[in-house]
């Protein structure tokens, strides 16, 4: 088992949390984390990159001028890909970049992550993150307290309105709920704060 920082809403320190050692306390292993991170950027490309074929691209039509005679060479469209503003060959198309990769690894790529955050003692657990009041003021408190700063990966064990309410507007802030977790977030992440009640969803989701 693993134990954790436990901490107030109001940043005060109250013990520590067990958190289980085969999701928090896994070897490193850089070739599943590279796989999973490779995958997800994959995922998240737009594709929308486009060109136009000699056949897309307006006008063309007519032939510029006779075959013969001229002493030019010859052409039968001003939209060949060899003229300027001609198409374009082999150019992109729209397309998806996503592609498939088992779970088992994708699942093992977030166990790794995570028990690297902890072994750098990164990781915060707050007992629950239920602000008195949904403002800024507030939760910059309370990450001021827990002493936090850069970037910082919230996991609430549920969409929390008035929390997310209150963090949004803070610089550096990122807030997701355990099963919407992702590797890109957590390797991105200096440091993670986690609701109590999310360690035992998340020992439970990544098993």
């Amino acid at each position: 088992m693993s134990k954790l920082p436990l901490y107030d809403i109001n940043g005060i320190s109250s013990g520590e949390v067990s958190a289980a050692a085969k999701i928090f306390g896994v070897k490193m292993n850089e070739h599943v984390v590279h796989s999973a991170l490779v995958w997800f950027q994959a995922s998240q490309r737009r594709g929308t990159h486009s060109t136009k074929t000699k056949a897309e691209v307006r006008g063309g039509g007519r032939k510029p001028w006779k075959q013969k005679g001229t002493g030019r060479a010859r052409a039968g469209s001003i939209r060949s890909p060899l003229w300027r503003k001609g198409g374009v060959i082999f150019g992109p198309k729209p397309r998806d970049y996503g592609y498939s990769l088992p779970i088992k690894v994708r699942k093992g790529a977030l166990r790794i992550a995570l028990s690297d955050k902890v072994r750098a003692e990164k990781v915060k657990v707050v007992e629950e993150l239920k602000l008195a009041d949904a403002k800024t003021k507030s939760a910059a408190k309370l990450f001021k307290e827990l002493k936090v700063a850069g970037k910082v990966l919230i996991v609430l064990v549920q969409a929390n309105e008035g929390f997310e309410k209150a963090a949004r507007n803070l610089a550096g802030i990122k807030i997701c709920v355990y099963n919407d977790l992702n590797i890109f977030d957590l390797l991105e992440a200096s440091w993670l704060v986690v609701e109590k009640k999310a360690i035992k969803a998340l020992e439970e989701f990544l098993v």
